[in-house]
């Protein structure tokens, strides 16, 4: 059952008439199915895609060859590109793209731990884009990035009059 950030940022959506996509990697399509778990989700749930390896970053969301090597897959850069690539194909008035690291074994240093987590939402008229560190098991990550992305998209739909 979707928590209750992501309950009252789906009410939010749907109160607005504004419709969401997402592009995940870390999260490998929880945010997608915690949004469509809320009652009338199909109001504004547009849809999303998993992009988990760089492969698919690179072949389907066209993220330039070598942006990966130079930033890492989890980064702000690629995360960026990955919203701004699939907004220009899955149209929605929001795009959320989520990259990060739950596990050992990617690009994690001491400057970037296993919990860094990266955002990046285009709105109808900016985009944001935050990092987050958090602690825990991998579903726990998970689990807190999904909140801290439903509260950040919130915020930002809380200031579009109806």
């Amino acid at each position: 059952m979707a928590s209750e950030k992501v309950i009252e940022c789906c009410q939010a959506l749907i109160e607005k008439k504004l419709t969401i996509t997402f592009v995940e990697s870390a999260s490998a399509g929880r945010l997608s199915y915690e949004f469509s778990t809320v009652i009338n989700s199909g109001k504004i749930l547009i849809g999303g895609m998993v992009c988990y390896h760089h492969s698919m970053k690179e072949d389907l969301l066209l993220i330039p060859h070598g942006t990966i090597k130079k930033h890492t897959a989890e980064s702000a850069m690629v995360t960026k590109l990955m919203a701004q690539n699939f907004h220009r194909y899955v149209p929605s008035e929001i795009c959320v793209a989520l990259t990060g690291l739950t596990t050992p074994g990617g690009s994690e240093t001491a400057s970037k731990p296993v919990g860094t987590i990266f955002v990046h939402i285009i709105l109808p008229n900016k985009e944001i884009a935050r990092r987050f560190n958090f602690k825990g098991k991998p579903e726990n990550i998970v689990e807190k990035a999904i909140d801290a992305t439903a509260e950040l998209i919130l915020e930002e739909i809380q200031k579009i009059p109806l």
